[in-house]
């Protein structure tokens, strides 16, 4: 079993929505099949998909002015939440002590958070992508943790840009994430790739050790690019 986790970003509808519903309860999969839509359109039902939001607010409550907290999530039905993605690291300067404390919210209102991590493309040419990777795992995992995380390791450098990492590259990477999370006593946490994923290329990535599935982008928002990266990650 592997995750598929997609990430609409801004983008879609609710009936955009409805239709991939409705294409994908149809099909047979023994994946983990995650959307993460943007707030407006949570609270929709699938067979097959589990819904989760790109976000979550620091605070649970109180005079806050346009944020959500993990517990509204989790009123909708929501049952995952990105928290620290490249987007939302550069657009909005969150940190590693932000992130972790997202992740510690959506923990206590039963959420699972998809905490991600990766290297910019001056780090990577700095030779600096496992140091960051290391502190980023090890500064955005809450302490004590004894609930479900996801780790999503996507290199900042590929995402959007039609650019894949080496096998040999990601491999390293997700090696370095398990090790930390083992020294963590976190064994056994899911470790998903994320960045220019597509049918055409998850099948070879899944393959890859301590790769546990995918994070989607721009490819999860049609059913006919969606459908066919669900079927060919084993």
């Amino acid at each position: 079993m592997k995750f598929v986790v997609g990430n609409w970003k801004m983008n879609g509808t609710r009936e955009k929505l409805r239709e991939m519903i409705n294409k994908t309860n149809g099909i047979k999969t023994e994946n983990k099949v995650v959307l993460c839509v943007p707030f407006t359109m949570l609270g929709e039902k699938s067979d097959i998909i589990a819904f989760g939001a790109q976000d979550v607010s620091t605070h649970d409550h109180g005079a806050y002015t346009g944020d959500v907290s993990a517990s509204m999530l989790a009123a909708t039905g929501a049952k995952y939440v990105i928290v620290g993605h490249s987007e939302r690291r550069m657009y909005h300067n969150e940190t590693n002590d932000i992130v972790r404390e997202k992740a510690a919210r959506a923990l206590e209102s039963g959420l699972t958070p998809i905490i991600c991590v990766g290297e910019t493309m001056d780090e990577k040419r700095a030779g600096k992508t496992l140091d960051v990777i290391t502190a980023m795992v090890r500064e955005s995992v809450p302490a004590d943790v004894h609930d479900k995380i996801i780790i999503a390791y996507e290199p900042r450098w590929a995402i959007g840009a039609g650019i894949t990492p080496t096998a040999e590259e990601i491999a390293t990477a997700h090696r370095v994430i398990a090790e930390t999370l083992s020294y963590m006593g976190l064994d056994g946490t899911p470790i998903l790739y994320g960045a220019s994923v597509n049918a055409t290329n998850v099948t070879d990535i899944v393959a890859i050790k301590n790769v546990d599935g995918v994070l989607v982008g721009c490819a999860s928002l049609k059913p006919d690019e969606f459908i066919p990266i669900i079927e060919s990650a084993r």
